[in-house]
């Protein structure tokens, strides 16, 4: 005859001190000891977070479309020979064109606004605000210092801002909502 065990089968009791969550082994360096239970922590307040995901959005999708126009007027300008004048003088006509290519051998356009340089210019200084936002948004999440670069690519790599804006707003989204006590209150 067997005897039956009366013990019922329960899991084990947790080690944990009372209002701290239970950890499984493993430990941090991979022993298999005791770990300790990760917290998601960010750098400011939850407003403060959306705001630099508002400035992120902005300075990706204008960042981003500067960078196709700069695509754009650098195949027009070493492709064609040619740059865009506003508000030049014809030289063979003397007459004021609005707007007009200037053939850069040729030189037909005299005066106006070079807006091949305007656009050369603009996209730096948008490239430098959009810097300013990846690293607002970077330090706020306390993300790894490889992802600050990844997004920074964003705004070198033409429509990959587009992209990576889709991405890390829906990741900093989720990780907000996630971790709803991990921002600083102040």
């Amino acid at each position: 005859m067997t005897e039956s065990n009366p013990q019922p089968t329960t899991a084990p009791a947790s080690s944990a001190p009372a209002g701290r969550p239970a950890t499984t082994g493993g430990g941090p360096r991979g022993d298999g000891g005791p770990s300790r239970p990760t917290r998601r922590r960010f750098g400011g307040t939850n407003a403060q977070i959306r705001s630099a995901l508002g400035f992120y959005r902005v300075m990706a999708y204008l960042t981003g479309t500067f960078l196709i126009l700069l695509c754009i007027e650098m195949l027009v300008r070493y492709g064609a020979g040619y740059d865009l004048i506003a508000g030049g003088t014809d030289a063979a006509t003397n007459t004021t064109v609005p707007l007009g290519l200037n053939m850069i051998a040729a030189d037909n356009l005299s005066g106006g606004l070079n807006l091949s340089t305007g656009i050369l210019i603009v996209h730096g200084w948008l490239y430098v605000l959009y810097l300013i936002a990846d690293f607002r948004l970077w330090s706020l999440m306390r993300w790894p210092f490889t992802r600050f670069l990844v997004i920074a690519l964003g705004g070198v790599v033409p429509g990959l801002s587009f992209v990576m804006e889709r991405r890390i707003h829906r990741e900093a989204e989720h990780e907000l909502v996630a971790n709803p006590k991990a921002a600083r209150r102040y």
